[in-house]
């Protein structure tokens, strides 16, 4: 896989499954438009050709209403309002779409009532005056740069690729998708942020996520919320032992929602939990210790024979079964549906059928149905251009901790340059599924090493716990002996051996070049935190997150940062950062490149605009195109 090859791309996501009818969302970067397009493609379940069955610019987040007439989505399409995500419905039956909504911020994803007839949604209403809408109705909008100032008076007041918060706050709608006449009715009024909600089962009622005590004060707790469809006041349902994501009720009316444990701003390293309320009590149905949620493939779906759950374990992601009954099951336990040795990026289930969008480390995402086995090839043109399968790696720390990680080899017999690329988070995870940035250094002739050192998730709750108060330390013996395993093999070349990461990568980067710069030849350090005391005032997160996982302590926040050691780099090193990054601000950056160029070491900075800290994954595709050509020829210099 070449940086061209990105336009190869066909990216599976959300899917909607309702008897015959299998729908799933498509998507591709168009590097001439430089924009992601696709569709919906109808797949058929007996393992024929997929049909694009949607022809927007840019459609997503399919859902089929209950009584299967009706598919409601997103579509972003041309210009203005349009270019934003609007709801659409379509009849499953074929037609054209219809617009539902025209907001000046678009629509977030469609949920059907049990009368197959309403549908609720979320959506960020701008004040007045902002984000493209008139002061006054009839008047201009004003440009941002004419904008009335901000008042800020939380610290939870922006957030990274989203922007400020407290003037878009997302409301929960209604609206009646088959009177082409109505207009969606707002049933919160913006103090608080509404989030995924779901329809009670005799559709009198939502259910929401909402920050605790409806967000009077920065909360990093949330909790379950629910109001009546046609309106009135939010009453409490669940208050959570922490926070609280993807509400879905049973066909017994029993509601079920994922969360985590903790007290205070502790919540980082926490295991996502999968939760019951019977209307008195919440039990939570899976272990803390070794079951962790994966929040990112979707709401869980009752079956008749448990409830279905993506769970992180080991790098894979896998569709998980859960008894109805169960109360502290472990992992061990739980029966594995789909994603064995691969990543389940989504999934849903209709009676006994149940499909999922699974990646491996070959491929970007097939569609699977469970019994029968992949029902799609997508990834056709990018297996034809060349894609490497990763191997796992193991070893032993200097403490005598198990570590687990894994490899993404080149052609040839070798020796080849090593780069070693550690993952962000810290609590996350290099996965079994595809990794668009290993191949491409794997298809340039680098060996690639992909470490889950302590702090990462998928290893349970105590191995993400263990490095809290503890950066620079069992994450670096971690990380190292990782690449020790690695370089045992003798197609590796020990001497020829470079690190990179992003955000806590950029971190580990940053700090392995100070502390064992012998072992490498060059850095390329991306969004990275390097120094905690600027941090914890310029970060979107950084109210919390730096004392969460460093202390309160400035001192120890000092000894924890990168920045500290600078004086100690003396490689060549690239320090690579987004301009309008809030996660890891710009900032940490040019602190670091100063410090760098004044100690007379060969460092380069590397800015994109416009770009925030989502860039290798969500940015422009242009602009990852760019920094694949960047990156290469860095690598080409510095181990060549």
């Amino acid at each position: 896989m070449r940086p061209d090859d990105l336009k190869l791309l066909s990216v599976p996501g959300p899917l909607a499954l309702h008897g015959d009818l299998l729908l799933v969302t498509v998507t591709s970067p168009d590097l001439t438009a430089n924009a992601y397009r696709g569709g919906l493609h109808r797949v058929p379940l007996d393992g024929g050709e997929p049909v694009r069955w949607t022809w927007g610019d840019r459609d997503q987040a399919p859902r089929v209403s209950p009584d299967g007439r009706w598919v409601a989505f997103l579509r972003s399409s041309g210009q203005g309002k349009a270019a934003v995500p609007q709801l659409h419905v379509l009849p499953t039956g074929g037609g054209e779409p219809r617009r539902v909504t025209d907001l000046p911020l678009g629509a977030g994803a469609p949920v059907w009532a049990p009368d197959s007839r309403r549908i609720a949604f979320t959506a960020r209403v701008p004040e007045p005056g902002r984000y493209g809408t008139a002061l006054v109705e009839g008047e201009d909008a004003p440009a941002p740069d004419a904008e009335a100032p901000r008042r800020i008076t939380r610290l939870d007041y922006r957030v990274d690729d989203v922007g400020f918060l407290g003037d878009r706050m997302p409301r929960l709608h209604v609206v009646d998708a088959l009177d082409p006449d109505a207009e969606p009715v707002e049933l919160t009024d913006g103090a608080f942020a509404v989030a995924e909600p779901t329809w009670t089962p005799d559709g009198e009622r939502l259910v929401f996520v909402v920050d605790r005590d409806l967000g009077v004060v920065e909360s990093l707790h949330s909790d379950l919320y629910s109001v009546a469809a046609e309106g009135g006041e939010p009453e409490l349902v669940v208050r959570t032992e922490g926070s609280a994501a993807h509400p879905f009720h049973g066909p017994d009316g029993t509601l079920h929602f994922l969360a985590s444990e903790f007290t205070g701003t502790n919540g980082v390293a926490r295991n996502l939990g999968l939760w019951s309320y019977s209307g008195s009590t919440a039990t939570r149905l899976t272990d803390v210790e070794t079951v962790d949620c994966e929040r990112a493939a979707g709401v869980p779906v009752v079956t008749g024979s448990g409830i279905l759950v993506a769970v992180r374990n080991r790098g894979a992601v896998e569709l998980r079964r859960v008894p109805l009954d169960a109360s502290g099951a472990v992992l061990d336990d739980l029966e594995v549906v789909a994603g064995q040795g691969g990543e389940v990026k989504s999934f849903g289930a209709d009676g006994d059928r149940v499909v999922a969008v699974v990646s491996t480390s070959d491929n970007p995402g097939e569609v699977v149905l469970v019994g029968t086995g992949a029902i799609t090839d997508f990834a056709a043109p990018l297996r034809a251009a060349g894609v490497r399968a990763s191997v796992e790696l193991t070893g032993t720390a200097p403490d005598g901790y198990p570590v687990h990680g894994f490899l993404v080899l080149p052609e040839g017999e070798g020796p080849h340059p090593v780069v070693l690329a550690v993952h962000g988070g810290p609590f996350m995870y290099h996965t079994k599924g595809f990794f668009d940035e290993a191949q491409v250094y794997a298809s340039a002739g680098y060996a690639v090493v992909l470490p889950n050192p302590r702090g990462s998730a998928g290893y349970g709750q105590a191995h993400g716990q263990s490095i809290v108060g503890g950066f620079g330390t069992v994450d670096v013996d971690d990380v190292l002996a990782v690449l020790d395993a690695a370089l045992e093999r003798p197609e590796l070349d020990a001497d020829r051996v470079g690190v990179m990461g992003g955000s806590y990568g950029g971190f580990m980067t940053s700090w392995l070049a100070a502390h064992h710069g012998e072992r490498f030849r060059a850095a390329w350090s991306e969004r990275a935190v390097n120094a905690w005391d600027s941090f914890g005032g310029s970060s979107d997160i950084g109210w919390f997150f730096a004392d969460a996982y460093c202390g309160a302590d400035p001192a120890k926040q000092q000894a924890m940062s990168p920045l500290t050691y600078a004086e100690k780099i003396s490689m060549p090193f690239a320090v690579v950062h987004s301009e309008h990054d809030w996660r890891c601000p710009l900032e940490q950056a040019q602190r670091m490149f100063v410090a760098l160029r004044r100690n007379g070491v060969p460092a380069e900075m590397l800015i994109f605009p416009g770009e925030g800290h989502e860039l290798t994954r969500s940015g422009k595709p242009r602009h990852r195109h760019q920094r694949f050509d960047a990156v290469l020829d860095w690598w080409s210099r510095h181990l060549g």
